[in-house]
């Protein structure tokens, strides 16, 4: 099941990024320490505009620092930090080091080139970096002294929930990110996943991988990585956004593409389709069929496609008869993002059966 299709019903509730999680217990703690006590809840102002209060899970102001917890709510979207602590230390730093940042437990640390912080650096996005670094200049004006103060995040739980992100293929270790480019969780917006695929080519591309392969899924993943041998550095999950990633691809490109996927996912992009989800692209079977016809199949045969409820009844047909119809399926999508990326790279489509077997396959040269 994928994740669109346990979207609730009606109207859904938005949520707050960890970003601005941890602005707004980062701007608790600097008032605690500046006036020597904690307000039960904090504002801050979001890049947007916006002016979210929050509520603390917790805080304490003792040997000169101070702590406080934010739970995040990330609405109804099904994001997997919701529900987590975000908890923030803010001491006073060395004078003249301003804003200065460090990562607590589970709160990652920036192992490869790539990513928009530098490599040993805790992995706190530039944009809540901002958010802080603001919050805590203004507090710091408002009581007449110099914001120099020393930030730990921490996400207590977090090593573990970064099992399940591609923090670890993207060489984030020891924890989750702490992201969020306009503080707002808008939910199934999916942008934790869309970040993903861009952080991921730009990983590759810093570490100076040539050959990349985006996967629609588990199955397709595991048969790539076997064909080539690829490191997980080489791996990006684009899901059903195809388009997206191509178009990421066209402004980043890299030497060489494999995309890799389902017969049923592939088709929708042969068919022109760039956002593969069943909830927001339908394949069509007619053109399908007419597909059938090129490589050979009878009128009987075309017929039945028509009429078949699955991509893969379809496979399953064109395999039974011993006709190519895999192969075309996969040069078709191959146009599709060759068209896309402007012919720039050289681009190569595997499609794999739900056993991970290679059923169809064109392109790998730049010329193909």
């Amino acid at each position: 099941m994928e994740k669109d299709d346990l979207k609730p019903k009606g109207k859904l509730r938005t949520g707050w990024t960890t970003g601005a999680c941890a602005t707004a217990a980062a701007k608790a703690c600097a008032q605690a320490l500046l006036a020597g006590r904690f307000e039960k809840q904090v504002t801050i102002d979001l890049p947007g505009g916006e002016m979210p209060t929050f509520d603390l899970s917790r805080h304490s102001l003792d040997s000169g620092q101070a702590r406080a917890g934010i739970i995040k709510d990330a609405g109804d979207d099904p994001d997997v930090t919701h529900g987590a602590e975000i908890v923030v230390t803010v001491k006073p730093g060395k004078s003249g080091n301003g804003v200065t940042f460090k990562a607590g437990e589970g709160v990652g640390t920036v192992t490869l080139p790539g990513l928009p912080v530098a490599v040993g650096e805790p992995a706190i996005n530039p944009t809540p970096r901002q958010m802080i670094a603001d919050a805590l200049e203004a507090i710091a004006r408002a009581h007449d002294v110099t914001a120099n103060f020393e930030i730990t995040i921490a996400i207590p739980g977090g090593e573990a929930l970064a099992e399940k992100t591609m923090n670890g293929r993207l060489g984030i270790v020891g924890g989750l990110s702490i992201l969020g480019t306009t503080g707002i969780v808008r939910p199934y917006s999916c942008s934790a996943w869309i970040h993903s695929i861009h952080s991921g080519i730009d990983v590759a591309r810093a570490t100076g991988l040539t050959h990349i392969a985006a996967t629609t899924g588990k199955t397709s993943e595991a048969a790539i990585k076997k064909l080539y041998g690829l490191g997980d550095s080489a791996l990006i999950d684009m899901g059903d956004f195809a388009g997206g990633m191509l178009k990421y691809l066209r402004r980043h490109p890299v030497a060489r593409l494999t995309l890799a996927g389902g017969f049923g996912k592939l088709t929708k992009l042969a068919q022109g389709h760039m956002d593969l989800h069943s909830a927001r692209s339908e394949l069509d079977f007619g053109k399908l069929a007419a597909c059938l016809g090129e490589v050979g199949a009878d009128d009987e045969t075309i017929k039945e496609a028509q009429n078949a409820n699955t991509a893969m009844a379809v496979l399953d047909l064109s395999r039974s008869e011993g006709l190519a119809l895999a192969g075309l399926i996969a040069a078709r999508a191959r146009e599709k993002a060759l068209a896309v990326i402007n012919g720039e790279m050289a681009v190569e489509v595997c499609i794999f059966d739900r056993q991970g077997q290679l059923v169809g396959r064109a392109g790998g040269d730049r010329n193909d």
